[in-house]
């Protein structure tokens, strides 16, 4: 069988850039829920035209980050804590699924990266990070929902992804816990990149079962 193209080598969009900016705006509280955009300053702002940041905020709406206001812009949304709960739940259906494929699928070039990015992880980790594991884990999410090759679950893994990304940085300060949280994630990567199933599965349901409990930690301190 022939493996399939590096997908990480294709190369980034004006929309893709854009996006990929403006998410780590939202993330990183640069700009805070309530805020409010609009295309043409977003656009001045990171030297893009108005169509590539219109299809970014487009695309983060739909991933529950943005609320577009007809002829007005929009306002970044803001974060429910306490919803976190059901977000988990949902997540570790979807997203076992995901890693459990992409490490049934996963094809030469797609191990090495993986292989990389669990170094990656694991730097976050030793030197406190938060960047390097956000834009890390960043590549981590695009790469094993292509890898996983499946149109229904990269869509629920958008919306995962976005809503777990800023709940976390949003507590980084306080409770952050990149020693555990990276090498975490490290261990799936390494699972994915031997095309280990099981060990996927078992790196994965170890990773959620930290996420439950640190968010129940989270929120009796935050409430």
């Amino acid at each position: 069988m022939q493996d399939k193209p590096d997908l990480t080598a294709a190369p980034r969009t004006q929309a893709m850039q854009a996006y990929e900016r403006m998410e780590e705006m939202i993330i990183t509280l640069e700009l805070a829920p309530g805020s409010r955009i609009s295309e043409t300053r977003m656009s001045q702002h990171l030297g893009l035209g108005r169509t590539p940041v219109r299809e970014a905020m487009q695309r983060l709406a739909r991933e529950g980050n943005l609320r577009i206001l007809p002829r007005a812009g929009a306002i970044v949304s803001e974060i429910d804590v306490a919803d976190q709960f059901k977000l988990i739940e949902f997540r570790r259906e979807v997203e076992r699924f995901v890693t459990i494929r992409a490490a049934r699928l996963a094809d030469a070039a797609t191990r090495a990266t993986f292989t990389r990015l669990a170094r990656q992880f694991q730097e976050a980790a030793e030197t406190g990070s938060g960047t390097l594991f956000i834009d890390t884990d960043r590549e981590f999410n695009l790469l094993i929902v292509a890898t996983a090759d499946n149109k229904y679950a990269e869509a629920a893994m958008a919306l995962i992804q976005a809503q777990t990304r800023r709940f976390w940085y949003l507590t980084f300060n306080r409770f952050g816990e990149l020693d555990k949280v990276a090498p975490a994630h490290a261990r799936i990567a390494e699972a994915i990149a031997a095309n280990d199933e099981e060990a996927a599965r078992a790196a994965f349901d170890a990773l959620i079962d930290y996420v439950e409990e640190y968010t129940r930690r989270t929120v009796t301190a935050l409430f």
